[in-house]
């Protein structure tokens, strides 16, 4: 029991410690490419170490498995003068009741949520094909005959973009295809697929500060990622023009679009001109940065059961003796 309950205290550590962590990161002069893997991998890992730890609270001779861990199994289990074992059978049970739970909302909340963007983006594809012009892709761009400069994307299968005709009108061709590229970069790399996973498990754990500040962050994150790759195809002069002059209001919810989310945090990164990281160098800072977000909650729970042993042990041993 105690390596369950390690397990599950460092999953409930990390899950309200690490946003402060991610948080502080400097967005201005980071790549967001580690930082969107992090807080993905750090939902996942969170998730999958609490559900070990439940699972081995039903697994058979859950003690130590090693002797420093046996030592502090028998330290925990003096202080506690023996763990009855009815108390383990209901702690196995309310585990596996919650964890049960927990996959049951999962699937029903990500099957709504999938259903309820697909209705959407029909109605919006019905009402486009009615009033837009459609520029052939790869992805098809909709264009409207509207003044506003706006434009939005939206995923599914194939992914679209949808701009308005103010954007030639009021920006340059660079500034355009700046829009443009921006758009894409959402659809090339999946940020509705990512922000649309972590509302659904903010939906299911909202109590938790990981899952709760999750889709903010990565909304962030994922336009600060898409002007990346326009800043290096067009210039970060193009992508600061068009961030002052497009328009958010308009785009659906379920889209991503330019000038919705952060703009004064990504303005002042492109006045700093950040070089892109080579692909070595950013496959490897991802690669870290996931390990380390995998392995956090089970790092965490290990150091808070032998600080507990540290502790108590030399206070329990010599009453043993």
């Amino acid at each position: 029991m105690t390596i369950a309950a390690a397990l599950l205290a460092g999953a409930l550590a990390a899950g309200w410690f690490v946003p402060g962590v991610l948080r502080r990161v400097d967005l201005r002069r980071r790549d967001p490419l580690p930082l969107i893997v992090a807080w993905l991998i750090s939902m996942v890992g969170v998730v999958l170490t609490a559900a070990a730890g439940v699972l081995l609270l039903l697994t058979p001779g859950h003690g130590g498995v090693a002797s420093l861990l046996t030592l502090v199994d028998q330290c925990w289990s003096a202080i506690q003068h023996g763990s009855p074992p009815r108390a383990e059978e209901l702690a196995s049970l309310l585990g596996l009741a919650l964890l049960c739970a927990f996959a049951i909302r999962l699937v029903l909340v990500s099957f709504l949520g999938a259903r309820r963007r697909s209705r959407a983006r029909r109605e919006h594809l019905s009402l486009l094909r009615l009033g837009a012009r459609k520029e052939t892709g790869p992805p098809d761009t909709w264009w409207l005959a509207h003044d506003r400069p706006l434009a939005f994307s939206m995923a599914g299968r194939p992914g679209v973009i949808v701009a308005t005709e103010g954007l030639t009108r009021h920006l340059g061709d660079r500034a355009v295809t700046a829009v443009l590229t921006h758009e894409h970069a959402h659809l090339v790399g999946r940020h509705h697929l990512l922000i649309a996973t972590a509302d659904t498990l903010r939906t299911v754990l909202p109590f938790v500060p990981l899952f709760g500040q999750a889709p903010c962050a990565l909304r962030e994150l994922a336009e600060l990622a898409a002007d990346t790759v326009a800043a290096r195809r067009c210039g970060p002069a193009a992508v600061r023009t068009a961030l002052l002059k497009v328009s958010s209001h308009g785009a659906p919810s379920p889209s991503l679009a330019m000038a919705q989310e952060a703009v004064d945090l990504r303005l002042a990164r492109l006045r700093f001109e950040p070089v892109t990281p080579g692909r070595l160098r950013r496959a490897i800072s991802c690669g870290l940065a996931g390990m380390t977000a995998a392995t956090l909650p089970v790092v965490t729970g290990l150091v808070l059961l032998l600080g507990v042993a540290a502790v108590i042990c030399p206070l329990v041993l010599p009453w043993r003796v």
